[in-house]
């Protein structure tokens, strides 16, 4: 900067002295002409000296930014090389991704299995009141029969004590009457095990095995989408521009 103030002022010393010849070019102008630069140069370095930042600390800072795969697994090219620019979205890396995608494939096929569980369990929860039905009826055909046999082992009793019936034919419907009984026990639990679960709805009115199996989708379809982004991730990208400035991964390596 000084040289180039010093170069202005003699430019103009030599129009005003030399090419127009506006002033007498003599002992005192001489003296004036080499006084005024080291005055004023003596000033400007003076002013910047107390005026101008200074710091006898300087450093050059640089951003830079660790570069971390989210995924684990082995390297199978490093296509860079340091000290070269690099471009955002540029391939730092690949990982293997034949672990991602075989979970992958294994969340598809678990995704799979459960639509088809979801069906059968919609089919199931629509047979519902038809199987309540059913089991009702059929608990009351058997009640009937159950009644009369009770009646007919209250006879053969009553015969048998009396010494007019055989005790063979009191014996055998006793046996009927506990068979019946058996039957008419399961075919109750059948029944209430069929109003209990026409009766338990989740809040968006699907039937529990129904619920469940829905839940079942949504996790694996979650796991499906997690392990989709992991698979996204074994290619790994320059998130931005710069250089790199070590490098130190080598393919064989596990990130």
């Amino acid at each position: 900067m000084e040289i180039l103030l010093l170069g202005i002022y003699s430019f103009f010393v030599w129009l005003i002295f030399f090419k127009f010849k506006l002033l007498p070019w003599n002992m005192v102008s001489q003296v004036i002409v080499v006084t005024l630069p080291i005055i004023g140069l003596t000033a400007t370095i003076l002013i910047l000296n107390a005026v101008a930042p200074s710091s006898h600390d300087v450093r050059v800072i640089n951003y830079v930014v660790p570069i971390n795969s989210p995924v684990r697994g082995m390297v199978t090219e490093v296509p860079i090389e340091p000290n070269r620019p690099i471009k955002k979205g540029e391939v730092l890396f690949k990982i293997d991704p034949t672990p991602f995608e075989i979970a992958c494939k294994s969340y598809e096929a678990q995704l799979a299995q459960l639509q088809v569980q979801l069906l059968t369990a919609e089919a199931s929860s629509r047979n519902l009141p038809e199987q309540l039905k059913g089991a009702t009826g059929q608990r009351e055909s058997l009640n009937s029969k159950l009644q009369l046999s009770r009646l007919r082992l209250a006879q053969f009793k009553e015969l048998a004590e009396s010494g007019a019936g055989n005790k063979f034919d009191y014996e055998e419907a006793q046996s009927d009457v506990l068979g019946l009984e058996g039957e008419m026990a399961s075919l109750t639990a059948a029944e209430s095990q069929a109003r209990e679960k026409l009766a338990t709805k989740t809040s968006t009115g699907d039937q529990d095995d129904v619920a469940s199996v829905k839940a079942g989708i949504a996790k694996a379809e979650a796991q499906l989408a997690e392990a989709k982004w992991e698979l996204s991730q074994t290619t790994y990208l320059a998130p931005a521009n710069g250089t790199v400035v070590a490098l130190t991964l080598r393919p064989g390596a596990m990130a």
